[in-house]
């Protein structure tokens, strides 16, 4: 079979896309497909009633490299929104991440940052585990039990789908505490969603490629190979090789998606849901994101956590002892093939956000066809 590409790259999502817009400048020839019947993998958002919807989960585009700020712009204008969630624990309300607005909440007598880290300090004295074996000993020694109680332990035991005392210490190994009130979420120079979705920006990336859609690289696996010199993978490493040497373990994530006839549900874009007997993680109203207040309805996503098996949907890694010593066995495959590259979040077998990926696909297309 002739070879008819430069590249093939497999996977529309943001690492796959970017790789595919600097080698086509460069003009190589890329064909790049993607299972799914849409491009933009993980940040697709689809307009429904004049609302974008994040389909697989909120994406909100932080960064403190101007140079990313700017090439992303390139494609898009962004808003000014600031990522504010807010925390329900039954029938109380708490601003996150966790500062004076929490703790003025939490404790009725606590009004200045002295008066906070003195109650946080007294708890983590009164708790304290020299050697935490868990995480909710590693969380209580980090902030104290008030804070974990409402606000950590049922959140993250649905997450990882087991009890935090059964859940290792290491997976917390610190969490933002601000004496000051300020509910902005991440603490980056530049933050915002793209005016109109993420799907227009990745269309604009992949104008003028040849892109295939609901197509399967593994059900065409051999035929690609033959018609591409090299090709640029972002799809799991361990599916690419069959699994030889057993899945990799990933968190997925179950969406319940409903349009209410009310212009406003929530008043916030992200609630968190933290009391582990509601089954949902947070709901997300995606009209706010863009600040919309003239819709007459308004479209909510639930999040449910949920465990991963091989056919599902992977969302995290997750990043334990046993699987990073998988991965490496997956890796020295990897670095056997001379004209396959692995990259983003499934490829490289680490959660990245949007801002990294940027910088991981600049800085891997830098170093082809030279």
């Amino acid at each position: 079979m002739k070879i008819k590409y430069d590249f093939l790259v497999v996977g529309t999502g943001l690492y796959g896309a970017i790789c595919a817009y600097e080698l086509n400048k460069k003009g190589y020839r890329c064909l790049v497909i993607d299972k799914r019947n849409h491009i933009a993998g993980n940040i697709y958002t689809k307009n429904e009633d004049g609302i974008n919807v994040h389909v697989y989960g909120a994406h909100i585009f932080h960064t403190s490299n101007r140079a990313v700020w700017e090439y992303i712009n390139q494609f898009s204008d962004f808003n000014n929104y600031i990522n504010s969630p807010v925390a329900r624990y039954k029938n109380e309300l708490y601003n996150l991440p966790f500062n004076m607005n929490t703790f003025s909440k939490l404790w009725n007598d606590v009004f200045t940052p002295d008066e906070a880290k003195n109650r946080i300090e007294e708890e983590k004295a009164a708790y304290h585990i020299d050697e935490p074996k868990n995480l909710e000993e590693q969380a209580i020694n980090l902030v104290g039990p008030t804070i974990y109680e409402k606000l950590i332990k049922g959140y993250t035991a649905k997450q990882w789908g087991r009890p935090c005392t059964e859940l290792p210490a290491f997976i917390i190994k610190r969490l933002p505490v601000r004496f000051i009130y300020d509910n902005n979420y991440f603490n980056d120079r530049y933050q915002g969603i793209p005016i109109g979705g993420y799907t227009k920006i990745i269309g604009k990336m992949l104008e003028g490629i040849e892109v295939r859609l609901n197509y399967d690289f593994f059900e065409h696996k051999e035929e690609l190979l033959k018609e591409a010199k090299e090709v640029i993978y972002t799809g799991p490493i361990d599916q690419f090789f069959d699994y030889k040497y057993g899945p990799l373990e990933y968190r997925s994530v179950r969406f319940e998606t409903e349009t209410l006839n009310m212009p406003n549900y929530q008043g916030n874009a992200v609630v968190n849901y933290t009391e582990y007997e509601v089954p949902y993680t947070r709901i997300i109203e995606h009209k706010h994101f863009e600040f919309d207040s003239t819709s007459p309805k308004t479209i909510i996503s639930r999040e449910y956590s949920s465990t991963w098996k091989v056919g599902d949907e992977p969302y995290y890694p997750v990043n334990n002892d046993r699987n990073n010593s998988l991965c490496e066995k997956y890796k020295e495959e990897a670095d056997k093939l001379t004209n396959v590259h692995f990259g983003g979040r499934l490829g490289q077998y680490k959660y990245y956000d949007m801002d990294k990926v940027i910088e991981k696909a600049l800085e891997f297309v830098s170093t082809l066809g030279n």
